[in-house]
């Protein structure tokens, strides 16, 4: 794909506001938060390099770099690319941010191979949300630890939302307190995901219900995920004060989340067993240069 149609791509589907500049704040620990006013990006520094958690749209990265020198870290100190899951928002700028710095790209399987396509064949988009492939360095399974410096940060593969989603925690401390930190993937339904009969993920359905019972044992204290309104992140960050307690420290916060999105989940479900029968799947595209994407809504990524 040229640089033309990528820049297309990531135009057509920037919902208004999501990739507006936001500035960089400390959240709690060693984490910091380096995104744009929706789409979230995370920075975890330790003294043998950084961690990054998601890069944002294929145009996000030199947000992402100014935010990070902005916290007086260096951009080509991040040795570690995680993802969320394989969407435009979140891994769309990773070819780039992997360019620049020579960071390690850890993802799980489906997802790895969901970004080495681009984003194409995506079994709820198909082809119409493409971005810059990008080649994992390494798959890392359920419960595989990624180490930089003294930090671990472990895999919890939570698919639905993509069939690789994948959940990042790490106990980071506080006033001496630690603390056990959600990097939440996404629990949510967009409203033209297809959960039943649909060919391509015959088994959406059940990787949800099993990825909700998966978080909700997970130990919780601070929720964080890819989108800042999952976890009110501005809302919060205007309550932080010195010497006051961190607003983000909210192990409540983590089962209300998972609360709503289960009752969303549900009812979406329900949607879909009352409407008539989906279309039959669109034929293949015939050869030649493809269509521009068509434009995106908040809630079909989200």
């Amino acid at each position: 794909m040229t640089l033309a149609l990528l820049l297309l791509s990531a135009v057509a589907v920037h919902p208004r506001g999501w990739a507006d500049a936001r500035e960089p704040f400390h959240v709690v620990g060693n984490v910091y938060s380096v995104g744009s006013a929706e789409v979230t990006s995370f920075l975890i520094a330790t003294p043998k390099g950084h961690v990054l958690i998601d890069g944002g749209f294929p145009e996000s990265g030199p947000q992402i770099a100014r935010n990070i020198d902005k916290l007086g870290f260096k951009l080509e100190d991040v040795k570690v690319l995680l993802v969320s899951h394989a969407h435009i928002d979140h891994a769309g700028g990773l070819a780039e941010l992997k360019r620049r710095t020579g960071a390690q790209v850890v993802a799980s399987r489906a997802d790895a191979e969901a970004m080495a396509r681009g984003g194409k064949g995506d079994p709820q988009f198909g082809d119409s949300i493409p971005f810059a492939p990008v080649y994992a360095d390494r798959i890392v399974q359920d419960g595989g630890v990624v180490r930089v410096g003294p930090t671990e940060l472990v895999a919890h593969v939570t698919p639905g939302h993509t069939q690789g989603c994948t959940t990042w925690t790490t106990v980071q401390r506080e006033d001496e307190q630690p603390l056990h930190v959600v990097f939440n993937c996404s629990m949510s339904v967009p409203e033209d995901y297809r959960l039943l009969g649909n060919p391509r993920y015959p088994r959406a359905v059940d990787d949800y219900e099993r990825s909700f019972r998966t978080l909700r044992a997970l130990p919780c204290d601070v929720l964080l995920g890819p989108h800042a309104s999952f976890f009110q992140q501005d809302e919060r960050r205007a309550r932080m004060r010195d010497g006051a307690p961190n607003p983000f420290v909210d192990p409540a916060a983590c089962g209300a989340y998972l609360d709503r999105s289960e009752q969303a989940f549900r009812a979406h479900l329900e949607r879909e067993r009352a409407a008539p029968p989906p279309p039959p799947e669109p034929a293949a595209p015939t050869a030649g240069m493809p269509p521009p994407p068509p434009a995106v809504s908040a809630s079909r990524l989200r």
